[in-house]
């Protein structure tokens, strides 16, 4: 399996990164696509993909949530990672109106300058959407037939939103969400509609820990190790056998990526040296 989308700069795994990394290796996860989404975690998730090179990739934007921060000197550095190789996707970037903690101007800005980003490069698109679609496609649209693959990550929209995003030729983005007996169990009938080639799986960890998970762990911080809960699930609602939801999505996460086949990587490889994260 593919883990597309896990926030492993987030500090609280700085106690036991390598640790959390080596348990999804050994939980069948082959591979990591490490989310950036702010100038900090957009180069701490770099640092790791050296780290484990073939087996954690890194994207570089800026989410929503700060998008009052994004500057010239950040879209510069955004924009030499794209150039250089050293990212696989332009963000996470997109629309976030749930809770504003930039304002929907600074927002809308912040997701034209790295809609830029990705035109110039030719690179993959993670977006983020959330009670946003309306201006998220009105934004989206006009340029789509300039830009490359895109996935809106981390679904949790109801139909209307689904089928805006299908329309727009984005991927789709399934976490720990449709575990969730309380407000994530419309996805369990959703995700029929989602064409195949376009399905993908993703933690988002630390958040959205599966409710499903039995035993339970005993603490709320998710990690990619509990991806194939989130593909058990998946697999369920599709009626399809969990090691063909596997197989497809991981089919679909290495051509959207690029990613190569991972290089002989065993669960106890050890990382190769690179400077450590900082807190």
């Amino acid at each position: 399996m593919i883990d597309i989308g896990a926030n492993l700069s987030h500090d609280s795994f700085d106690a036991d990164r390598d640790e959390v990394i080596a348990a999804a290796f050994t939980a069948g996860v082959e591979q990591i696509v490490v989310t950036g989404s702010s100038g900090p975690s957009n180069r701490d998730a770099v640092a790791l993909s050296r780290k484990y090179p073939t087996r954690l990739f890194a994207t570089a934007g800026m989410h929503p949530h700060y998008a009052a921060d994004y500057n010239a000197d950040l879209h510069r550095e955004i924009g030499l990672s794209a150039a250089d190789g050293a990212i696989v996707a332009v963000g996470e970037c997109g629309l976030d109106y749930y809770r504003n903690l930039s304002s929907p101007k600074d927002q809308q800005q912040a997701f034209e300058a790295q809609l830029d980003i990705a035109e110039q490069t030719g690179l993959p698109l993670f977006l983020h959407q959330r009670d946003a679609i309306d201006d998220f496609a009105r934004i989206l649209a006009p340029r789509r037939s300039r830009l490359g693959q895109a996935i809106a990550h981390c679904f949790t929209g109801q139909r209307d939103e689904l089928e805006v995003l299908l329309d727009l030729d984005l991927s789709i983005g399934i976490t720990g969400w449709i575990c969730d007996e309380r407000r994530g169990l419309h996805l369990r009938e959703l995700v029929r509609d989602i064409p195949p080639e376009r399905l993908m799986i993703e933690t988002d960890a630390p958040y959205l820990l599966p409710r499903t998970l039995r035993p339970k762990p005993k603490t709320r911080r998710n990690e990619p190790k509990w991806l194939g809960e989130v593909a058990r699930v998946v697999a369920q609602s599709l009626d399809m056998p969990t090691a063909e939801l596997g197989a497809l999505t991981t089919a679909n996460a290495r051509r959207f990526f690029a990613l190569p086949a991972p290089a002989g990587a065993t669960a106890s490889q050890q990382p190769a040296p690179a400077p450590p994260i900082q807190p």
